[in-house]
């Protein structure tokens, strides 16, 4: 009996392009059966069923030139800064790579730094992404002046943070969603998490910001927030065939930056998924927005949205990877009006963008203030305010807030403010708006100034770390 044994002592491959491996063998079995032939001949007859090998793409040897943005102005902004160069660096000596920028709010963070903008020539990269497909931001401009209290109130009634689907009111796709999801191989079997997960927002950094805009006084309220289950799914599912894919074309690309191409089967699929996602993203923003619009009974005056965590293909059919970068460019979709947003924390006005398209950015700008430190650092560093084993009593943590919010409303979805996301978390907004200006990324026409806002706040799960932490410190 011939088996796989055999054939890998014959100098055969099994982990050659294609399923091979187990038609040869039964193949080879059929011929021995039959007595006529001998083993070179068997041999001869697996030797063509063998698929042709795969040139495989080597990394650069040195990486690609890369812009920076961002000019650190602390010490801590350039350990920062260090860091996302020496992971651009390497991302920059992929064989698919042809450029890439680092804007002023940039920080490290998995695959690509946030802030990282990567072009790539006819392949897309889940991990550059992330599973936070399509994070984005939207705006409604209400038209007459109206009590931000109202609107904050009637926010917190609509919305909804936290993990999984919504628990109460739950909202429905339209037919027309239902019929994309259904027709797309990454989504076919997931029209109950896109029902489910309408309405909800996630948790981390996403929020729900009222405001007043700055031009004309009339209120607004700004969302942030990505495609949720649906965007984790794709990016699940794409990067594990990416994966399978990159191991046989350039086997010493890393696991995270492995790629589809992008006129394969699995490729095209992927990126109509993810255009899927950013139509579901679009119609989640907007059904938080009426929502609210329905409870004050006030008129729509305005409205855009824009992504800053997407892959974007321009017009030289380059696929531009977006790692918590904002589109500065003119038509970077086809519902763009030439505006944008760009947040920088709770307690600071939201930008209003007009598209400068440099070429030395990419065609980008920032996606808000980036994070000065990690989440546990940030806790760390308050703690040095107070005595350690105190931080999280409730007379300082009301002490922290004020300090850092002065005196705006800011609401926790969960009832308990996550310290990790406060002002001082994140990189001064006047430095990041400055380089905005100096570099002429984008050019900021209006603003929208805060009155309060409402972010998910420290979850169930967080504090059950933080005090199994604690207990073991």
């Amino acid at each position: 009996m011939i088996t796989g044994k055999t054939l890998i002592e014959w100098g055969f491959d099994p982990k050659g392009a294609g399923a091979w491996f187990g038609p040869a063998i039964k193949y080879a079995n059929h011929l021995l059966v039959h007595n006529r032939y001998s083993m070179e001949q068997i041999k001869a007859a697996v030797a063509l069923m063998q698929p042709a090998p795969v040139e495989t793409l080597p990394l650069r040897t040195n990486s690609l030139p890369l812009n920076v943005f961002l000019k650190p102005e602390s010490p801590l902004e350039q350990d920062n800064l260090d860091k996302v160069v020496e992971t651009m660096d390497a991302l920059l000596r992929l064989p698919t790579v042809t450029a890439g920028v680092v804007m002023p709010d940039a920080c490290p963070a998995g695959t690509i730094p946030v802030g990282g903008v990567i072009a790539t020539k006819g392949t897309i990269h889940p991990g550059f992404h992330s599973a936070d497909v399509c994070c984005s931001m939207a705006i409604t401009v209400f038209k007459r002046e109206q009590d931000l209290k109202q609107i904050l109130d009637a926010a917190m009634n609509v919305t909804h943070f936290g993990p999984g689907g919504r628990k109460r009111d739950p909202l429905t796709m339209s037919d027309s969603l239902v019929e994309l999801f259904e027709g797309n191989r990454f989504l076919k079997d997931a029209v109950e998490l896109g029902h489910s997960n309408l309405g909800t927002q996630g948790d981390g950094n996403h929020f729900l910001y009222v405001g007043t805009l700055r031009s004309t006084g009339q209120p607004a309220i700004v969302t942030h927030h990505g495609s949720r289950g649906v965007g984790a799914l794709i990016y699940k599912r794409g990067l594990a065939l990416a994966k399978k894919h990159t191991a046989i074309v350039s086997p010493r690309t890393p696991e995270n930056a492995a790629w589809l191409d992008a006129d394969s089967a699995d490729g095209e699929a992927y990126w109509n998924a993810l255009q899927i996602a950013r139509r579901w993203t679009k119609r989640n923003h907007f059904e938080l927005h009426n929502a609210v619009q329905q409870a004050i009974g006030n008129a729509i005056e305005d409205r855009f949205w824009n992504e800053h965590n997407f892959v974007f293909r321009r017009n030289d059919g380059l696929f531009y990877h977006a790692k918590g970068a904002t589109p500065s460019f003119k038509g970077f979709s086809d519902d763009d009006d030439g505006r944008t947003l760009i947040p920088m924390n709770m307690a600071e006005p939201i930008l209003i963008t007009r598209h400068a398209d440099k070429a030395e950015a990419l065609g980008f700008s920032p996606h808000g203030a980036g994070r000065n430190f990690s989440r546990t650092q940030h806790i760390k560093n308050l703690a040095g305010d107070f005595d350690a084993a105190q931080v999280l009593n409730p007379t300082n943590i009301a002490s922290i807030i004020r300090r850092e919010t002065f005196g705006l409303d800011i609401r926790a979805y969960s009832g308990v403010v996550d310290l990790a996301e406060l002002p001082s978390a994140y990189k001064s907004a006047e430095q990041v708006q400055r380089q905005i200006e100096k570099h002429r990324l984008a050019e900021v026409v209006d603003y929208v100034d805060p009155y309060g806002s409402i972010m998910a706040g420290e979850m169930a799960w967080d504090r059950g770390r933080r005090e199994k932490r604690e207990k073991t410190a």
